[in-house]
């Protein structure tokens, strides 16, 4: 405790407050929770997430948590705006490789009308479909979808992220966003290693 209380300004601690059913006193409760918390915990900062099983709350707290460990997010996010500025996709989103929680997420000005659970749905799809493919002993890489509106493009993309681009023009050839995906993959890969800590010597 004592090493914690010294370090405190470079800690973060999470919390999650689960709740069930949506109602005021169930608020109130976490409210009450969350200040008690933080009061205890002083000086290190605590953030607490309200929580259900029932909806994409506990998905965006994973999230947020996921992404307060990364310490380039910022240039990350700008990085990935570029990319789908210069693709002139509708939406960009790295998820963690692992979780298929996202990191970031850039989308064009006129496309920022979306569901707001299509992470959370995307998600889940795409971590059954690698269940299926490991009950096979195939190996989950990259995938394409594609109808009339849109394609979505899903492939691995750096040590720790997969990358999904979304784009409205349908007349793009497939292999020129996959060669797009690949040239931009090196870039965002110095990204990573720029950021990971080094060890010492």
């Amino acid at each position: 405790m004592i090493v914690l209380h010294d370090n405190a300004e470079l800690l973060l601690s999470c919390c999650l407050l689960p709740f069930f059913f949506i109602f005021y006193h169930i608020f109130r409760w976490c409210s009450e929770r969350e200040a008690e918390l933080k009061r205890r915990s002083m000086p290190m900062d605590v953030v607490c997430f309200k929580t259900s099983i029932w909806d994409e709350t506990l998905y965006k707290a994973w999230s947020s948590i996921v992404v307060s460990l990364i310490s380039n997010v910022s240039s990350l996010q700008k990085h990935l705006e570029s990319f789908t500025s210069i693709m002139d996709a509708d939406e960009v989103v790295l998820f963690e490789r692992a979780t298929f929680l996202v990191i970031s997420h850039a989308c064009a000005e006129t496309k920022k009308d979306r569901d707001p659970h299509r992470f959370e749905k995307i998600s889940n799809i795409i971590k059954q479909f690698k269940l299926s493919c490991s009950k096979s002993t195939a190996q989950f890489q990259n995938m394409e979808v594609r109808n009339e509106n849109f394609a979505a493009f899903i492939d691995y993309f750096t040590t720790n992220t997969y990358v999904m681009v979304i784009m409205s023009d349908t007349t793009m050839p497939s292999a020129a966003t996959v060669i797009n995906i690949n040239t931009a993959r090196k870039h965002f890969e110095r990204l990573e290693a720029a950021a990971a800590p080094s060890d010492a010597s």
